[in-house]
């Protein structure tokens, strides 16, 4: 997509703020039936509800393992083998403005963006990829020792997980390790850490197999709390196949959150709900 018309979409968004924060509210619902997890210990953590504010259609082929949303667009890295691709997708009518393919032997998964540049991991192959923000074009490439599965960036580093307990920091530039936590809540790892996304001094991660999402304080790597999206695809009685949830994004502007998953039909703005006293 040209860079002009982007950035019309983008005009169109700063013009619509206003507009955006008086949306009517859709369809809501509160959930408060936490899920087992692996770790008993883990359970005792605070868990979240949520509500459902906006829902917005989602490629239903779209097997989801990043999601990044910047000026009303939302950035969206897809997996599997042959299938895999980076997409710009317009929020609102979950239409694909722009995408490029990865090569059939890459399965893609997270995804950050920092200033002008999109990092896009890969699965099993140790390596991932650095692309223009406007154009899409590659403009490098990184390596990394362990498998490729969520990444964000908080400011100064890129945050990386790899399915287990641990959260990696690394240099933008060059993609080495500056340090690492280990996750966990009084002492019990949390493992299976999957789609990353930093929001307000925490790192929010996808628990893969589970409609789980933690929330991490990346100094210490303790685990402050859950959100728990149970019923989440029941609110709009969805029939349709689908794959686990996968997929955080955050809009800083209107304090917005939005959560889909793998080969879901929707993208959904929810609220947290803390729980009652």
């Amino acid at each position: 997509m040209p860079k002009s018309s982007v950035e019309e979409i983008r005009a169109r968004f700063d013009q619509d703020v206003e507009r955006f924060s008086d949306l009517e509210v859709g369809q809501t619902t509160t959930v408060d039936s936490p899920l087992p997890q692996p770790t008993p210990t883990a359970n005792l953590a605070p868990v979240n509800s949520y509500r459902v504010v906006r829902t917005y259609p989602h490629d239903p082929e779209a097997f989801t393992q990043g999601l990044v949303y910047l000026d009303g667009l939302l950035y969206e890295g897809t997996g599997l083998n042959g299938q895999s691709t980076l997409r710009l997708v317009e929020l609102e009518t979950g239409e694909v403005l722009q995408s490029i393919d990865l090569p059939d032997e890459f399965f893609g998964e997270g995804i950050a963006i920092v200033e002008d540049s999109i990092f896009q991991l890969t699965w099993l192959s140790n390596r991932g990829f650095v692309y223009d923000l406007w154009s899409f074009d590659q403009i490098g490439e990184f390596t990394y020792p362990t498998q490729g599965w969520g990444l964000t960036y908080d400011g100064t580093y890129l945050i990386m997980s790899d399915g287990s307990s641990t959260l990696y920091f690394c240099d933008p530039e060059t993609f080495d390790q500056v340090s690492f936590v280990n996750v966990q809540y009084r002492g019990t790892p949390v493992q299976h850490l999957n789609e990353l996304e930093y929001i307000d001094g925490l790192v929010y991660a996808n628990v893969w197999q589970t409609d789980r999402i933690a929330r991490i304080d990346p100094s210490s790597g303790e685990l402050i709390d859950w959100i728990d999206l149970s019923g989440l695809l029941d609110t709009v009685g969805n029939t349709l196949p689908v794959d686990v949830l996968n997929g955080i994004a955050y809009d800083p502007y209107l304090d917005r959150l939005f959560v889909t998953g793998k080969l879901w039909p929707y993208v959904f703005e929810i609220e947290i709900v803390e729980p009652q006293e």
